[in-house]
Order: structure tokens, then C-alpha cells, then sequence
């Protein structure tokens, strides 16, 4: 690993170890490129509060570590009136790790506000369903009428929930995901569950941001 200038302490991964830069060594919030998606690499990035997001065309893979972090306590999951008529009434069944990849691939293909395109390539789809088929990566998936109409999936690091992404084809489908996670969380000690970086629909959800340096103090970095 090494420095690359005159960039800003901004890092080059090597290839032969699988080591990040600590908190004291960064500056932004991305915080390194390169590196390759085996296993133990990403499980060593989410345990070091970095996650990978985008490759650039080079196929260098970018990890980040924003210094104002999106977090949600399960607790403090906000269920509105009409979310919850939404469970009560809508008919939709909830399941875990039944479809992982399939959760992944409408992910990526989904239409966003804002963007024209997607970070999830068949790169990251091959390296979280390895994570997957590890015990490490998870999906909660909605169903109405045997048709995946959302869902989320994410990585579990201790008693941190690492959420990536997360879709709906119907309306508050990954909500309800969402909700069923939050349920889970709280049924199996996750203490919390990261959501990166800011946007208003997690925010209306009751996500929060917090400091990168609080965030590696939950990680006890």
C-alpha cells in the first residue's frame, strides 16, 4: 500500500496483502483504489469502517469511508401510518437468503433519481454472492404472489448490519424489507446498521448521520 501524490492521502492497495489504511491515514472520503474483491479483502474493508463503490474504467476498484457516516439503530426504524398498512394489508411475504443474487441483479438495474448509471457490475455481483455463499452477505426479500418484488441485501460484520443496496418494484417493498430487517437486528443482537452515505429516503426512515471517528468507535477500531 502506498501514498499516491500529489493526490490527498489518497492510497494505492497492493496486491500481495490485504491491509487499509487506518483512521489517522485518512484524509477524504475516498480513501484508496485498486486491490481485487477476494473474500477476505472485503471482509477486512467493512471491519476497517471502508466499503468498495465504483470501479473506474480501468477497473480500479474505489474504497471509500465518508467522514459524515449514515447510520440506523433499529429501534429508532420510523413505521408511518401508511407503511403500516402496508404490512397489515398489502400481502407481502418476507424472506431471507432465498435469492440473493436475483436481489442483487435488481439492484443494479433499477432507475434511481439522480443517476444514470449503477456501481453493481457482474464484479461486484460474482464477489457478494461469494460473501453469500460464505455465511457473510445477506438478502431480506419481498414477495407478493411468488414474484420478488423487493428487497435489500448488505454484509454482517460483529453486530453491524453493512447495508449495500436495496430495490422496489411495488410500493414500499424494500420498506417492508427494510422493516424486517430492523425486526431481525433487534431479534439477533445487531446493534446497528450502516447505511454509508446520505440520501432522504433513509433519512425519512429514521437513519442518522454520525462522525467517521464515532462510526470506527462502533467498530472498535
Amino acid at each position: 500500500m502506498k501514498l499516491l501524490e500529489p493526490v490527498e492521502k489518497i492510497y494505492l492497495l497492493d496486491n500481495d496483502n490485504f491491509d487499509f489504511p487506518t483512521l489517522d491515514m485518512m484524509n477524504n472520503d475516498l480513501v484508496a483504489i485498486g486491490g481485487d474483491f477476494h473474500p477476505q479483502r472485503l471482509i477486512n474493508a467493512y471491519e476497517n469502517g471502508l466499503f468498495p463503490w465504483f470501479m473506474d474504467e480501468h477497473n480500479h476498484i474505489h474504497w471509500f469511508s465518508p467522514q459524515k457516516r449514515m447510520v440506523l439503530y433499529p429501534d429508532e426504524f420510523k413505521v408511518t401510518k401508511s407503511l403500516r398498512r402496508t404490512l397489515n394489508n398489502k400481502g407481502y411475504i418476507v424472506k431471507t437468503n432465498e435469492n440473493f443474487e436475483e436481489v442483487m441483479r435488481n439492484c443494479a438495474n433499477i432507475k434511481r433519481k439522480h443517476e444514470d448509471d449503477t456501481w453493481i457490475n457482474e464484479y461486484y455481483i460474482q464477489a457478494y454472492t461469494n460473501l453469500n455463499k460464505l455465511g457473510l452477505a445477506y438478502s431480506i426479500e419481498t414477495y407478493l404472489e411468488d414474484e420478488l418484488v423487493g428487497g435489500l441485501y448488505g454484509v454482517l460484520i460483529d453486530d453491524v448490519f453493512c447495508g449495500e443496496s436495496m430495490f422496489a418494484k411495488q410500493r414500499d417493498a424494500s420498506k417492508v424489507a427494510f422493516y424486517h430487517l430492523c425486526k431481525q437486528a433487534k431479534e439477533n443482537g445487531i446493534n446497528i446498521i450502516d447505511c454509508q452515505v446520505h440520501n432522504e429516503h433513509l433519512e425519512s426512515l429514521g437513519a442518522k448521520e454520525i462522525s467517521r471517528e464515532e462510526y470506527f468507535k462502533i467498530l472498535k477500531i
